[in-house]
């Protein structure tokens, strides 16, 4: 059965993006020639599951490559209806259904990007397998949690820690069944 992961980043008190959506506090850590083991992550998945804000942010700062590579499949989760673009689909529907469908199939792991209120909703009913959390040293004061109020509590079993030069804090954790 495959797994779906999170791998994302936060700030030392918790936040995934500064208010108004600015993520610009990821800069900091930006090295050349370092990618924090998004490469290695990334080639061992073939499905993307995205919140529309996250998405329409990734498209206008990096482009539609960044997730349609043509290697994987894309599902947007939004309120509103499109048409499918290559392999990104723009989902309307119940986003359990989805995953528990998605991993029911042969295929790579699924990777959730975000956006917070997707992450949520998939704690909700205990989807999410693999933690990787990249934490970034500044603290933010406010913006948009990752870890919303009102989840049910899910024990964790620690894999690995591991340090940057840059001061960012990679933690992986996989949930206990």
């Amino acid at each position: 059965m495959r797994k779906l992961s999170l791998f994302i980043a936060m700030s030392l008190d918790g936040y995934i993006a500064k208010p108004n959506d600015d993520l610009s506090f990821l800069k900091i850590v930006e090295k050349e020639g370092e990618d924090y083991g998004y490469a290695d992550f990334t080639s061992q998945i073939d499905t993307v599951i995205i919140g529309r804000k996250t998405y329409d942010y990734v498209l206008k700062e990096i482009g539609p490559s960044h997730y349609d590579n043509g290697q994987r499949d894309i599902y947007v989760i939004t309120r509103t209806e499109r048409q499918k673009v290559g392999r990104t689909t723009f989902y309307t529907g119940d986003i359990t259904e989805l995953i528990n469908h998605l991993k029911s199939e042969e295929g790579k792991n699924i990777y959730c990007d975000g956006g917070a209120q997707i992450i949520n909703e998939l704690l909700k009913h205990y989807l999410i397998d693999e933690f990787t959390i990249s934490v970034i040293p500044i603290l933010l004061g406010g913006g948009t949690r990752l870890f919303k109020d009102g989840r049910p509590e899910q024990a964790l079993e620690f894999i690995t820690a591991k340090t940057f030069e840059t001061g960012l804090v990679q933690l992986k954790y996989e949930r206990r069944k």
